[in-house]
This record gives C-alpha cells, structure tokens and sequence, in this order.
C-alpha cells in the first residue's frame, strides 16, 4: 500500500481537504424526526444525534451496521522518569491479551458487533523522554500518523479508536497543556493507579516538558509530535482519515481526546464529526472535552482506556439510530398530532 503521505507537511496538506456533512441528508434527517410518532424532543438527545449521524453518512434513515474498533499501542521513553505504577513491559502483555480477546475493550466490541484490531507500534523502542527531546523524530512521527490512516477500514460506518501504552496518561496531560494553557497540575491525575506523590512527579514532567521545548509546542501538531506518542499520533491518523470518508467517530477518554485535539487545534472543526462516548475519571478529560465544546453521552467513572467507554457508547447511538430510523411517522401511523 501506498503512504497517504510521507512528511508532516504532506499530512498537513490533507486536514485542509476535509468534508463537511450532507446538508441535504441533514435537512431530511431533521424533517423525519419532526414527523415521528413522538412529542418534540422527547428523545432529547437521541434526537440530534440520529441527525448529526445522517448528515455525516449522507442518508435520511441510517441504521449502523458495520462499527469498527482499533486500539493502538505503544511504548514511552518517559516511564522511566516514575510516572506509572505498571512497567512498560505490561504494554506488550496486554496487546498479546487484546489478540487473545481477554480484554474489557474485546468483550465491548462483541456486544456492539463491531470489527475489531489492535495495532502495536515498535513497542520493543519506546519513544524519547519527552523531558529531554522530542518524544519522536519527524519520520516516525509520520509513520505513526499513516498506521493510524491506513487502519480504517474503507467501509467503516462508524469508528472508535483506542490505545494502550504505559505512561500515556503523562503524554496525554503535556499534550493537553500545551494546546489549551493552565499549569501542569491541572491536567494530571492517577492514570493507571499512582498515588499522590506518583500524581505530584507527573506533574513535575508535565512541567518540564512544557519549560524543555517552549514556543515550539505552539504547533498543535509539532505538539503531539514532541509530547505525544506514536498510539496517540495513530489515533489522530485515524480521525483524520475518517474525517476525509465522512465516517462518525466516538471518541474514548482522555488519552484519545488529548490526541484528537491536536486536530481540533490544527483545523479548527476537525473535530465536527465526532462526538465524545463518555467522560473519564481521569481529571484532566472534563476539562478537555469543555475546552472542545464536547458533551459526553456517558458518565460512568471508567477509566481504563483501550477505546472501552466510547464502545460502550456505541449502544447509545445504536439506540439513537433504531428510533430515527425505525419509529414510524404519525401519517405512516395513522396517529393524530402530526
């Protein structure tokens, strides 16, 4: 297969061809919903995001048939410097768990029917300590953006990107500092169980992170580039290319939305085509998701990543879908009031 693109300025060039949603689809979708067999807005937001969904797809009464998952992995120079309460090494083990289907993220992606995949990336070569140097080099930078684009599948109707990467928590806080401002302590937390002082030294690397490479991080993408990781450029590939195929995403948590971000910050409305799944533990994603002007579907207290809480979600949509599309108007019922 052929890259999508080679160099950072390649994928750049892409974020300026993205589509806007069927006005028309949109339009139908919305006279629909004023015609079924339902007071307005009774379904409240079941009923704008069944039209946010059709718009998107480009038809009056979609249903979701072929949702798929894709959890990327990968490994940070930065775990060395004590920001996680599991070793690096828990990253390989559990994309061998994902493969053999023992993950949360599996059992949720068969109860949704969605395709499922996971992607590690040069786990045995953990990015830069992101202190120090830019977490990657813009070759694999690159790289990492076009694994994330060539994951999805062409006939995708919906997408939902995952990750898995000790230490990533940390990446996700520095990137979102460094796109929406606030000190360092305001976006960390205890991703994978660290206690308050495990919390503090978070900190401490957020904010050297941010002093090391400075004005530089004023790019969204050079951003995600020197503080991110190569799972958190894949997921923003993914987006990206979804985006181009007009395929509707849900996003996950923190993790993924600090990835998403960068996309939000680099083409403003990037973004228009997903919604986020739900709203995690992990402090930092409230204030995130305020910032992108994103109103989770869930609030479960999950915090776990690996795409679980928006493959949850997916059964919101599905029911969102089933209704629109479903429900019968009051002339097809023979109902009076409409």
């Amino acid at each position: 297969m052929t890259p999508p693109f080679t160099s950072l300025a390649a994928f750049r060039d892409r974020l300026t061809e993205l589509p806007a949603p069927d006005a028309a689809a949109t339009r139908a979708a919305e006279a629909r919903d004023g015609a079924l067999t339902k007071p307005p807005g009774a379904l409240g937001r079941l009923e704008s995001l069944a039209v946010w969904y059709a718009g998107w797809r480009g038809v009056e009464r979609p249903r979701l048939v072929t949702p798929q998952i894709a959890v990327f992995a990968g490994n940070h120079g930065v775990t060395a410097r004590g920001v996680s309460a599991f070793p690096s090494e828990v990253t390989a083990q559990m994309v061998a768990n994902f493969e053999a289907g023992g993950a949360a993220i599996n059992q949720l992606a068969a109860l949704a029917g969605a395709r499922f995949s996971v992607h590690p990336l040069s786990l045995d070569a953990p990015t830069a300590d992101f202190t120090e140097a830019p977490a990657m080099p813009e070759a694999e930078f690159t790289a990492a953006l076009a694994a994330g684009w060539a994951a999805v599948a062409p006939d995708a109707d919906l997408l939902v990107v995952g990750e898995m990467g000790i230490g990533n928590t940390t990446s996700a806080a520095a990137l979102a500092a460094a796109l929406h401002g606030g000190r360092a302590a305001d976006w960390v937390g205890a991703g994978t169980g660290v206690a308050q002082e495990g919390v503090a030294r978070k900190a401490e690397v957020v904010a050297a992170a941010l002093a090391h490479h400075g004005a530089a991080l004023d790019d969204p993408l050079e951003a995600l580039r020197r503080v991110g990781g190569r799972e958190l450029a894949a997921m923003a590939g993914a987006i990206a290319r979804a985006r181009l195929q007009r395929i509707p995403v849900i996003l996950d948590g923190f993790i993924c939305t600090a990835s998403a971000a960068a996309l939000e910050a680099a083409r403003p409305g990037a973004l228009d085509h997903a919604v986020a799944g739900h709203v995690s533990a992990e402090p930092g994603h409230a204030r995130l998701l305020a910032s992108l002007g994103k109103e989770p579907l869930l609030a479960l207290g999950m915090r776990l990543g690996e795409g679980t809480g928006a493959a949850l979600a997916i059964q919101v949509l599905r029911g969102a879908l089933e209704c629109h599309s479903g429900m019968a108007t009051f002339a097809e019922a023979r109902v009076a009031g409409g």
